[in-house]
């Protein structure tokens, strides 16, 4: 790590702008250069040619190179491409789209088949894996999910964090029905960044074990996703420590020949969760602009869990009684409604070059955060408020530019907005309503400079810069009993700013044409943050934050090789170096946060706080100071063997992923006396003999960031395809992770913790020619019982309780859900009065839940295994119509994964039906 100033980060604003400049003196000669002809055919299943097919040829960066109709024989042809790597697209109504790699060298690329089957086949092609590349998976160094439009389909049933099912090395995480996150090789949240079509989508405010507004992006427009499994800083900066999702929207295609317009309608309904909603895609093609508008609208309603069970329940949690005393067949506090639309245009205004611009509007309403209400907590009030994206891009792209092959730059504007309203205490109605709303903005700029010396060799040079600032988070809370409102300190200083930017250079090299690949990536980057006093309200005289600033850099790099000695057989190695630099929310967050409350290190400052030893109550001081964090980095090291025919495939992946410096959560130590002390504004309630203390927002200790261990992180990872005929065939998945301390060899303490063991069992059967097909499949997740002291002391997870989270439920949400009655005395909180299930004191609740003279223990200490059976099914009505099926958990398992704060839901049926026109 290197410390900087901010006009180092600013520099990439200039190399950008550079080349701009020269690409745009150079692109009229430099258009003039002749290609190669790219030609073949396409054929349906039986080999019959299929005429009138649509065949787009798109570049790495998604510009529409050429676009042609398939002749009566089924041929078609591109004239005059420049050399590089492309996908091709072959679309036919009836049929599923297949797309497949282009390599132009030196020479015409003639008799390419592509065969189109009406089932879709299993995506083989990456446009990520190496940037400004079009790749098959099979010739890449790295391991990479390529996520189709019909994976998409079938597994987004309520949000799009649901496509990270059925991967191998990706797990699903879901804090609430309206909020996920992706799990890749066991690091979620601020720990995996996200791009849209390239432009950076992750943010410094996001959280740090899920991603608030992932779901904002709409599957519905979506063609695809591509996953970078381990560190990719080198290619994509920081936050890639676990991996990377890159996210790719629909695109208008141009037309062959004259006017054309298309569309597509879905309808959808959901039994388990009693959801339905729609979208409409429309298309409008010239033969050089494009224009493509989704919208989308759906209601989720609440939830049936497995079994009608609540299995992280308020009165299980803290009372130890089944949640059937307060939950009915159905989850409350688990419905939304989201809703929006996506546009993009494409415009050739010359061979060759392209100029894009898109717009993404999402918005959710009525969310809820389950897990803080009866879903764990016992909270009365934990809403998640108007959560609303727009995302806007322009891009200009040409395949020719001067001594370059290919020149990108495009702009982004992002801004996503929020309010958090809590009100704490467990479940008490008096406790202060805490009003949280907050929206980030960020600018971007990016671009890139391509060239390929012949077939064997592409090199890549490019660079981003990305400014954001957080407006609006001015935080206030509302008493209920004299209904004041007093301003207080928001989650993140108002006004804070972050900038991030960098540059890398890579190269991809056929050392042995077809038998040996070499890849280089190498970047730097870098970082500033600033919070300032004097964006800050003034309260009894006092600014509500201090001054704060880090200016971070690191150089991140990335080698890998693949062999192939035989036909089918290929090898692998990678080596990847991660950074991370710290957020926003790991400097300056205060606040309810999925593990509990949590304070930074400025609002410690004078107080003498130590870092504990563990995140829950039985914490210790470990005698280190609280102090602000600094970079995470990472070094992974991972090898791959895969072998390929026309009938089986399959692949094994190992990793090792060593993590220094690992931000994580700890307990909060203060000296003896710190009741009545404030944190940010937030006075301290209670404290124990330890040092650890308690607000009233949270029943588990105050925790703190802190660069407290070194993390190592492996696992294996195998994925199976096997084709028995033309009917049948047979797939399987496994993932297996394990994370430890690297000192201690404990689970460490890293948000959302680390996914079972898990795998898939599918068979297929879709008969050759046949317009329908059937897939049971199974799902198992063993029992992940190394669960950290941050997992333990989780509601979301362990479910960690005290004697006096106890004591709070029984005294506030247990007696407003009128599930304990007044003693003797008639008079509410007395010692006497009665849980009315058992006749149970408040101590003998206790002594049961907890043992006698136990402080506190977790509901859980390991995450149960299961398996579910399902089965789905697919069925085409002519060239237009498709409708899918899906039975899902037929035998009504209650089951959830780690760190979700809602479980799974029970049996159900997803129907599904798609119009094209």
């Amino acid at each position: 790590m290197h410390r900087i100033h901010l006009p180092a980060v600013r520099k990439a604003v200039a190399y950008l702008l550079v080349a701009m400049l020269l690409s745009i003196s150079t692109a009229g000669a430099a258009n003039a250069r002749s290609g190669f002809n790219v030609s073949g055919v396409v054929l349906d299943s039986s080999g019959a040619a299929l005429a009138d097919a649509t065949v787009s040829l798109l570049s790495a960066q998604q510009v529409t190179v050429g676009t042609a109709k398939t002749d009566p024989q089924g041929r078609f042809t591109f004239n005059d491409v420049p050399s590089g790597s492309y996908q091709l697209v072959v679309a036919s109504l009836g049929f599923a789209e297949q797309q497949q790699v282009v390599s132009v060298g030196q020479a015409a690329v003639e008799n390419i088949e592509v065969k189109l089957n009406p089932g879709a086949l299993k995506e083989e092609v990456t446009v990520t894996a190496n940037p400004g590349m079009v790749e098959s998976t099979g010739t890449i160094t790295q391991q990479v999910n390529v996520i189709g439009e019909q994976q998409i389909s079938e597994r987004a049933k309520g949000v799009t964090a649901q496509i990270a099912t059925e991967e191998v090395g990706v797990h699903l995480q879901r804090t609430a029905t309206v909020m996920s996150g992706i799990f890749v090789r066991g690091l979620t949240g601020n720990k995996v960044n996200i791009f849209i079509d390239g432009f950076r989508y992750s943010n410094a405010a996001q959280r740090g074990g899920v991603n608030t507004f992932l779901n904002l992006i709409d599957s519905t427009s979506l063609r695809g996703v591509e996953i970078l499994r381990g560190p990719n800083s080198a290619q994509y900066g920081s936050d890639a420590l676990g991996g990377s999702i890159q996210f790719l929207t629909r695109t208008p295609y141009f037309s062959a020949d004259g006017t054309e317009v298309h569309g597509q309608m879905g309808t959808f309904f959901n039994s388990a969760d009693a959801s339905f909603g729609s979208n409409l895609v429309t298309t409008y093609a010239t033969r050089n602009f494009g224009l493509l508008l989704n919208l989308i609208g759906r209601r989720v309603n609440t939830l049936r869990s497995g079994h009608e069970r609540d299995s992280h329940d308020a009165v299980t949690r803290f009372l130890g009684l089944s949640s059937d005393l307060v939950i009915d067949d159905r989850l409350p506090d688990t419905a939304f409604t989201q809703y929006g639309g996506y546009t993009k245009l494409n415009w050739a205004p010359a061979s060759g070059s392209q100029i894009s611009a898109s717009y993404l509007r999402g918005q959710q309403d009525g969310g809820k955060r389950f897990d803080q209400l009866l879903g764990g907590d016992g909270n009365l009030i934990a809403d998640l408020r108007n959560l609303m994206l727009d995302f806007a891009t322009i891009r200009y792209d040409t395949v020719n530019a001067g001594w370059f092959d290919s020149f990108t730059v495009g702009y982004s504007f992002n801004s996503e907005r929020e309010e958090r309203v809590n009100q704490g205490g467990n479940g008490n109605p008096n406790a202060t309503i805490n009003h949280e709303p907050e929206r980030t903005n960020v600018h971007g700029i990016h671009g890139f400079l391509g060239k390929q010396f012949g077939v064997r060799n592409n090199f890549q040079l490019g660079g981003d810069y990305y400014h954001e600032r957080v407006i609006g988070a001015q935080s206030y809370g509302h008493n209920p009993v004299t209904g004041v409102n007093t301003l207080r300190r928001g989650r993140v200083p108002d006004g804070a700013r972050f900038q991030s930017g960098g540059f890398y250079a890579q190269d991809v090299f056929e050392a042995v044409p077809g038998k040996l690949r070499l890849v280089g990536n190498i970047r730097y980057s870098a970082a500033s943050y600033e919070a300032r006093t004097a964006d800050s309200a003034l309260v009894n005289g006092k600014p509500l934050w201090p001054d704060d600033s880090l200016d971070v850099s690191d150089v991140t790099l990335r080698a890998g090789v693949v062999a192939t000695p035989v036909a089918g057989l290929s090898l692998s190695a990678n080596f990847s170096r991660g950074f991370r630099a710290p957020h926003i929310t790991d400097l300056g967050t205060l606040g309810l946060t999925g593990a509990g409350f949590e304070v930074a290190a400025p609002d410690v400052a004078g107080l003498g706080g130590t870092i504990g030893s563990a995140a829950g109550a039985t914490a210790v001081s470990t005698g280190i100071p609280v102090r602000q964090v600094e970079p995470e980095t990472s070094m992974n090291y991972e090898l791959g063997i895969a072998y390929r025919n026309r009938h089986f495939e399959t692949n094994f992946a190992w990793f090792l992923n060593d993590i220094d410096d690992n931000i994580v959560k700890q307990a909060l130590i203060l000296p003896p006396g710190a009741v009545g002390k404030t944190l940010g504004g937030t006075p301290i309630t209670a404290q124990g003999a330890s040092g650890i203390v308690f607000v009233a927002a949270s029943p588990s200790p105050v925790l703190v960031r802190a660069n407290f261990d070194d993390a190592r992180i492996y696992g294996f990872e195998h994925t199976l395809d096997a084709k028995f005929n033309s009917d049948w065939s047979v797939g399987t998945i496994f993932t297996y992770l394990h994370a430890e301390d690297k000192r201690t060899h404990l689970p460490p303490n890293i948000e959302g913790g680390t996914p079972a063991p898990d795998g898939y069992l599918k068979i297929r059967y879709a008969p050759a020619g046949s317009r329908f097909w059937i897939e049971p499949y199974m799902h198992a997740a063993g029992r992940q019982d190394r669960l950290s002291s941050l997992d333990l002391d989780d509601r979301r997870t362990g479910g960690g309780r005290s004697r006096g989270a106890i004591s709070n439920f029984f005294n506030n949400g247990a007696r407003f859900l009128k599930l304990v009655n007044s003693g003797a005395d008639g008079i509410a909180g007395n010692a006497d009065d009665r849980l009315v299930a058992t006749g149970e004191t408040l101590a003998q609740v206790q002594n049961r839940v907890l043992g006698v003279g136990v402080p506190s223990a977790p509901l859980y200490t390991a995450v149960p295994g299961y398996v579910t059976f399902n089965i789905r099914g697919g069925f085409r009505f002519g060239e237009r119509h498709e409708v899918l099926l899906d039975f899902e958990n037929i035998g009504d398992r209650n089951y959830r994964g780690i760190s979700w704060g809602v479980d799974a839901p029970g049996r159900g049926v997803f129907m599904k039906y798609n119009l094209k026109f």
